[in-house]
């Protein structure tokens, strides 16, 4: 092959362009055609999402159609009579539940025993995480309000939206599930209020007679009683939760959660969504932190119940890998491998195990994920020059001042009436927006309670102002400050009025004692 110039061309250096070309070209139709198989299957998540909302509602409709106490199989109505339609015409648009009576016979007696009695709740239903929370009485102590404190710690607004928080009191004494709906009512009540929290328990009929079980593996009858009861409560929990996100999130009463989960979880949940997996693991102890399809639960639950009093939850995890994927010919290491195929682990751990005592009376486990890592326990911000000081009095070095700075949390000891945070800037500032939030993912519950937020105007004129009632934005304080916000459920945050111009100094002041000590996580001052 000649060239311009009449010079030999080597052929070869001609066919590798091509074949350059070529490579580079199908290469890019390759990640075209990825990309679009990957729209083509978040839009089918989706579809199947509004699916099972839609079956919620039809759900719901059928429970309301059984509740009505029809004397007969009309209604009378101006001299004609109005059908209800047959709940088998219902029934025909609803996902197939695992068959539990033939796992469960009781139940043939009781068979509504698996509707759950909903005790707080707004019925949330097609969000994207389903986090699943079993409770049990204890005989030592109970982690749970800490547990739902960590889960919903720093959740956006939208975050909240986009998650249900499911607590299953697994006991059917009245009077204490009761007393632990009233604790989560009482402790996060704009949380129930807005559907971010469900508390539910089940049927006085849903357990079995655990009398008979079989002793194996050398576990005690207690034992066996335990894990047994623990397998159903798994199912129970899974039944109910199928139906009300596209993926589900299996945690215990007695976690922390690292800061920023919900987003992690997301994140890596869309990197690997157009692959084959059965559950994706964010805890490598027990059963802490699996998450599923939530369109997988039905099939899983069947699995549990057909073994529910043979082996623990996490040994009949380990059994369905097996039976999905493992071939008796072949041996131990190729199992291994292929059932490491269909769960991945993700690092660093998401949930971290923090109760000493198990909810099997007597036993101890003082169980640590070693992948959680440092937790993230106050975030920093970039805050104008300023002189602090407080009244109270910080533990083992938690001051103030590196709070401010970003280089640590503040931690004092009980706040009492009276009791302040003040910032005095350097120099005066136009503020624009505050943000404080007491206690951390840890320490949740060292808050601010009854405390506001206050400025202090650099203008004279505008001090009086405020002392004269003549600003809408505030109120007046003492000592010329003006009241423009308060603490609600630890956090204190809101955009200051430009009426007050340039400000001196802002105030943190607490008006009633404390039964706990009090935690700065962050503080910005935006200008």
């Amino acid at each position: 092959m000649r060239g311009r110039y009449g010079k030999l061309i080597p052929l070869t250096l001609s066919l590798c362009g091509c074949v350059f070309v070529l490579t580079s070209w199908r290469a890019a139709q390759h990640e075209t055609r990825e990309g679009e198989l990957r729209k083509v299957y978040e839009r089918l998540v989706k579809a199947e999402q509004r699916g099972e909302a839609l079956s919620v509602k039809l759900l719901q409709v059928l429970e309301d159609l059984q509740n009505l106490t029809i004397a007969s199989n009309n209604v009378t109505s101006n001299n004609s009579s109005v059908k209800w339609p047959e709940t088998s015409a219902i029934l025909r648009f609803l996902p197939v539940q695992p068959n539990a009576l033939l796992y469960l016979p009781h139940l043939r007696e009781h068979q509504d025993s698996l509707k759950p009695i909903v005790h707080l709740g707004q019925r949330r239903s097609g969000v994207s995480l389903v986090l699943g929370v079993p409770t049990v009485r204890r005989q030592k102590q109970s982690y749970l309000v800490n547990t739902v404190s960590s889960l919903i710690f720093d959740l956006t607004p939208e975050q909240k939206n986009d998650v249900v928080i499911v607590v299953f009191v697994a006991e059917t004494d009245d009077v204490f599930v009761s007393s632990v709906a009233e604790s989560i009512q009482k402790s996060f009540p704009d949380d129930v209020k807005s559907g971010l929290i469900e508390v539910i328990s089940p049927s006085p009929y849903y357990y079995p007679d655990f009398t008979n079980l079989k002793e194996t593996f050398g576990d005690t009858k207690e034992r066996v009683k335990w894990r047994t009861k623990q397998n159903l409560d798994y199912s129970f929990l899974m039944l109910y939760a199928q139906h009300k996100g596209t993926y589900y999130v299996q945690l215990e009463d007695d976690i922390v959660a690292k800061s920023g989960y919900s987003e992690t979880i997301k994140g890596y949940v869309q990197q690997v969504i157009t692959e084959r997996w059965l559950y994706l693991e964010f805890s490598q102890l027990g059963f802490i932190g699996k998450l599923f399809r939530a369109s997988d639960l039905p099939r899983i639950v069947e699995f549990i119940l057909m073994f529910h009093k043979d082996k623990p939850i996490d040994w009949l995890l380990d059994h369905i890998l097996w039976v999905k994927v493992c071939n008796p010919e072949r041996d131990a290491k190729h199992c291994s491998n292929e059932k490491a195929k269909l769960k991945r682990t993700f690092k660093p751990s998401q949930f971290q195990h923090v109760g000493l005592h198990s909810s099997l009376p007597g036993k101890i486990q003082n169980l640590k994920d070693k992948d959680f890592g440092k937790q993230i326990l106050f975030k920093a911000h970039s805050n104008p020059a300023a002189v602090l000081s407080t009244s109270l009095k910080d533990y083992q070095g938690h001051s103030l001042d590196k709070a401010y700075r970003g280089q640590d949390f503040f931690w004092g000891l009980t706040p009492t009436k009276g009791d302040h945070v003040l910032i005095t800037f350097t120099q005066p500032q136009t503020i624009k927006g505050y943000f404080f939030r007491s206690g951390n993912i840890e320490t949740n519950g060292d808050k601010f309670y009854n405390t506001t937020v206050e400025v202090l105007p650099n203008d004279a004129s505008v001090r009086e102002q405020v002392e004269k009632g003549q600003l809408s934005c505030c109120r007046p304080s003492s000592d010329g400050f003006a009241v423009i916000g308060s603490f609600v459920n630890g956090i204190a945050e809101g955009e200051v009025d430009g009426a007050l111009r340039e400000i001196a100094a802002m105030r943190l002041l607490v008006h009633s004692d404390s039964d706990v000590w009090v935690l700065l996580s962050e503080i910005f001052i935006k200008v």
